[in-house]
């Protein structure tokens, strides 16, 4: 029986993080995977692809109730795309332990859900357990 663990939403306003990014040289280092750089990097709006994944890393740790803690790690929740473009998240170091030890090692998975209506970007997650 599947049962969600958890729902998270998050919406950020694109202008601030352009902002950030403008004034904070070590920001997308700190917050996005290499990955994620090189992927957004190569959008041509390139500010709406760093908002999602902001929005869906909050999203992710609001729907685990502990929001960004000691034992999550913004860079190790990683959004990636499916070959049909459908985006999901991809835990990896401390932060997958976190979830595996919050969910006693049940078998889940991660829904992520992302859209934008300028400035504004949405993300919404939901966990479930198998």
């Amino acid at each position: 029986m599947n049962n969600i663990y958890g729902i998270g939403i998050d919406i950020v306003n694109s202008k601030k993080i352009k902002s950030i990014i403008q004034n904070n040289k070590n920001f997308k280092k700190r917050i996005f995977s290499k990955d994620e750089i090189t992927y957004c990097e190569k959008k041509i709006n390139k500010i709406s692809c760093y908002s999602k994944r902001f929005a869906a890393k909050e999203a992710f740790a609001k729907s685990l109730g502990t929001g960004i803690s000691k034992n999550l790690s913004f860079k190790e929740i990683e959004v990636k795309k499916k070959p049909s473009n459908q985006p999901y998240i991809k835990l990896k170091g401390k932060s997958l332990i976190a979830l595996k030890k919050m969910i006693k090692n049940k078998k889940y998975k991660i829904h992520l859900s992302l859209s934008d209506d300028v400035p504004f970007v949405i993300a919404s997650v939901i966990i479930i357990t198998l």
